[in-house]
This record gives C-alpha cells, sequence and structure tokens, in this order.
C-alpha cells in the first residue's frame, strides 16, 4: 500500500467509513398457531431455536402473538440453517450419555 494510501486510511472516521450506508430490514419468519390457527410474521427475537441430539430433540419455539399459546414446532436441517441464518438464538442442548 503506497503511502500516501496508508494516511487516507488512518485519517478515516467510523462515521466516514459507514456513510451512505442502508440500514438493512430485520428478517421476519412466517409462523402459524396450531391452537388459533393464525398466521404471522415473527422477528429473529421472538423466535428460539434448539438443536438436540436427534431431530426428536431439535425444535423452535415462540409465542403466538394472537393468543399467547408457547407453540413448539420440530426443526429440520433446512429449518436450522434458516433460523440460525437469519439471527435466531440458539440453544444447544448437551445428552447426558
Amino acid at each position: 500500500m503506497s503511502e500516501s494510501a496508508t494516511s487516507e486510511v488512518r485519517g478515516m472516521t467510523a462515521a466516514s467509513a459507514f456513510a451512505g450506508m442502508t440500514s438493512v430490514a430485520p428478517v421476519v419468519f412466517r409462523a402459524g398457531c396450531p391452537d388459533c390457527r393464525e398466521r404471522f410474521e415473527l422477528t429473529a427475537n421472538a423466535l428460539r431455536l434448539a438443536i438436540g441430539a436427534s431431530s426428536r430433540t431439535t425444535f423452535y419455539s415462540f409465542t403466538c402473538p394472537q393468543c399467547g399459546a408457547a407453540v413448539r414446532k420440530p426443526a429440520g436441517e433446512r429449518i436450522v440453517e434458516l433460523l440460525t441464518g437469519g439471527g435466531v438464538r440458539t440453544l444447544r442442548l448437551h445428552s447426558t450419555v
């Protein structure tokens, strides 16, 4: 890197480095409640993902915004990939064996 380019980088502030960037829209996930049958969208903060040792112990959960029911649904590999990529908080369950 040339001396001129180096001095420009040193003089750059965080504000100027990110100037002009637009904010990113939050990721939303479509979900449905098995109790009230309502369909809605949830942000990553409204969901929890638990990854267990098997498909029976890997699931995601949320509270229905319509009726308040606690909902728990199985999560296959694709769902796990989508939820983790979308920023959903994840809990890894460890076996006791």
